[in-house]
């Protein structure tokens, strides 16, 4: 990328500790880095310090902060409010304090980046005078859908309790109830800690003049999305996932390590296209029941798959794991970089997180979309019904998908019907799509350039 260098440009970015976070906001650290832009990221040590190898790069410092557990919160999902406050006030007092210093000493941030329910920062930068720029992680999608829910569109929101319903937002596909994000639909009086910020965040931006929002997607995946809001600029600069999906390079941070790669060398015993490969991310919790449902749906097929059952998904709890292990691996974690760029695999069953999704479409994976909550609901919507490259499996009785129902999607991905062939194409168009956007003179990386000359370099680009 052509460096647009500044010397007096120092962005600070603000991230929550989440890999869903983490993983996005370096690859933008290192496009701005590109760009002569000098960059401080910073996150918890809750995150900082799982970190198993730091990336390293001239320009990329990190700037960790305690959160007041620093990794030993052992609160369940339920509880998470009380970590969110606590990151909340440990972190504004460090990045007021960090901000203040750095002023000091004549290396003052003169712009801040701050990630989705970390509202918080921008109220600091908004304190202190200095420029602020959201960095929006999910699709824009789900941010439209945010913006009319706690703007003009309140209304449409109530009463939803019928599946059948349908809601028609202007700019977006007809959505039912299942296909919003969860926090939609919770009411932020009772103490819902992300339906607050988020509801938080709405307000800053509507306060301000046509802000700003960069978002990880593309323009030719969520062209209307970007466009449809009248007082919010989206800026696609996406998908800022690992390099290696894009190009030969490696650059990320992972925060669970890999204890062996054995699962490369049975990837090349299997035939192309033949492996399915399941898994649900870094941290989503799945009940013991969705676990033996997708075990019993992957022997009814009887194709081989990869599948990662990291700790807290009890994996440990399958009835059937000894009839898997002779079809299939399944393994405690994996590159899922690798893993997807491999050309046996075939499928991706997914909780659709954004940037599985993003990493599927990048390397040109269909998908079986199985999403559990937050935009994962939306994002499976999308592959299912708006870019057409996956199918989305089903819930019966007690929003758990059967095994049934696991055989019937992954057959119509894996199989040679023309639903099958169809989505393989359509796949394949993204993907071709996703690496376009990217290139040099792709939208993502003009989009960006745009923003970071007006925003970031005081208009240096052009003169």
């Amino acid at each position: 990328m052509e460096s647009l260098k500044n010397e007096k440009s120092h962005v600070l970015i603000i991230i929550f500790s989440g890999q869903g976070h983490i993983n996005p906001s370096l690859q933008l650290s290192k496009r701005l880095v590109n760009l002569g832009i000098k960059v401080t990221l910073s996150t918890s040590l809750s995150a900082f310090n799982k970190i198993k190898i730091l990336p390293n790069i001239e320009g990329l410092s990190f700037a960790p902060f305690s959160d007041g557990y620093d990794g030993n919160f052992k609160g369940s999902f339920n509880e998470f409010h009380s970590y969110y406050s606590s990151i909340k006030s440990h972190g504004s007092e460090f990045i007021f304090s960090l901000i203040k210093s750095n002023a000091k000493n004549c290396t003052p941030f003169t712009h801040i980046i701050y990630t989705v329910i970390m509202e918080w920062a921008g109220l600091v930068a908004k304190e202190l005078n200095i420029p602020s720029t959201l960095f929006w992680i999910q699709p824009a999608t789900v941010f439209d859908i945010y913006y009319y829910r706690y703007t003009n569109y309140y209304d449409y929101f109530k009463n939803c309790d019928s599946k059948d319903k349908i809601i028609e937002l202007p700019g977006l596909p007809p959505l039912s109830p299942i296909d919003f994000p969860s926090f939609v639909f919770d009411d932020v009086e009772c103490n819902n800690w992300a339906a607050e910020s988020i509801k938080r965040q709405i307000e800053i931006l509507t306060s301000e003049e046509n802000p700003k929002v960069l978002v990880n997607t593309f323009d030719d995946l969520e062209f209307d999305a970007l466009r449809i809001l009248k007082n919010v600029t989206m800026i696609g600069i996406g998908p800022s996932i690992p390099s290696n999906f894009l190009d030969d390079s490696s650059f990320r941070a992972d925060m669970i390590e890999i204890s062996s790669k054995n699962y490369m060398n049975w990837l090349d015993l299997m035939t192309k296209g033949s492996v399915i490969y399941v898994a649900f991310g870094s941290y989503i919790e799945t009940s013991s029941q969705l676990m033996e449902e997708i075990g019993q749906g992957l022997l009814k097929c009887g194709r081989p798959f990869l599948w990662v059952t990291r700790e807290g998904q009890n994996g440990e709890k399958l009835t059937c794991k000894d009839e898997l292990k002779k079809l299939g691996k399944l393994v405690s974690w994996c590159s899922q970089v690798e893993v997807l760029k491999h050309p046996s695999v075939g499928c991706f069953l997914t909780h659709c997180g954004w940037n599985s999704t993003l990493e599927s479409i990048a390397s040109g994976v269909p998908i079986v979309a199985c999403s559990i909550w937050n935009d994962q609901l939306c994002n499976a919507k999308l592959i299912q019904d708006v870019w057409k490259n996956g199918v989305r499996v089903n819930t019966g009785d007690g929003d758990i998908a059967e095994r049934d129902e696991f055989e019937r999607c992954i057959e119509i991905v894996m199989g040679s019907g023309k639903e099958g062939e169809k989505l393989k194409k359509n796949a394949k168009k993204w993907s071709d799509l996703s690496k376009k956007a990217m290139k040099e003179n792709g939208s993502s990386t003009v989009n960006l350039k745009t923003y970071a000359n007006e925003f970031l370099l005081d208009g240096n680009w052009f003169k």
